[in-house]
C-alpha cells in the first residue's frame, strides 16, 4: 500500500508541477501581451516626447524672433542717434556761417537767414548788391562742414533820389 499511496503521490505531485507549469506559462504570456494601460502609457510617453521637441522649437524660435528685435532696436537707436549728431552738427554749420557773415567787413548784415540740413546750407533774404549777395556765398561755402551753399539771396532796387 505504501507503494501505491507513493504512486498517487507522485502522479499528484506531477499534476501540481503541471498546474503551476501551465499557470507560469500563462502568466508569461500575459505579460508579453499588451494590455489598455501599456497602450495608453506608449501614447502618453510619445505625446510627453512630442510636445518636448514642440517646446524646444518654440522656444528657439522665440530667441531668434528677440535677437532680430535687438538687432532692429540697435539699428534705431543708432539712426535715431545718427540723426540727432546731424542736427547738431548742421546746427554748428549754421552758427558758423552766421559768425562769418557777422564778421566780414562787407556784409556784416543780419538780414541774412542761414538754415542748414545735411551739411546743404540756405542763404534767403534780400542784400543792396550783387557783391554782397556772391560775397555771402563765397563766405558760406568757406566754413568747416560745408557740403554746398544753396544761395536764394535776391538784389534789393534801391531808388537813387537825384534830381
Amino acid at each position: 500500500m505504501k507503494t501505491a499511496n507513493k504512486h498517487e503521490q507522485n502522479i499528484s505531485a506531477e499534476k501540481i508541477l503541471a498546474v503551476i507549469g501551465l499557470f507560469i506559462v500563462l502568466g508569461l504570456t500575459g505579460c508579453q501581451q499588451e494590455g489598455a494601460a501599456e497602450k495608453a502609457g506608449k501614447k502618453l510617453d510619445h505625446s510627453i516626447e512630442s510636445t518636448g521637441k514642440k517646446i524646444e522649437q518654440m522656444t528657439e524660435q522665440a530667441g531668434k524672433e528677440i535677437s532680430d528685435a535687438k538687432k532692429e532696436a540697435g539699428k534705431s537707436i543708432s539712426e535715431t542717434t545718427e540723426a540727432s549728431g546731424q542736427y547738431i552738427d548742421d546746427s554748428v554749420i549754421t552758427a558758423s556761417v552766421k559768425a562769418a557773415i557777422l564778421n566780414d567787413p562787407l556784409l556784416k548784415v543780419s538780414q541774412i537767414k542761414v538754415t542748414t540740413v545735411n551739411g546743404v546750407v540756405q542763404l534767403s533774404g534780400a542784400l543792396d548788391s550783387q557783391e554782397s549777395i556772391d560775397k555771402a556765398g563765397e563766405v558760406a561755402k568757406n566754413q568747416k562742414n560745408v557740403k554746398s551753399v544753396q544761395n536764394d539771396l535776391i538784389l534789393i532796387a534801391t531808388s537813387s533820389s537825384e534830381e
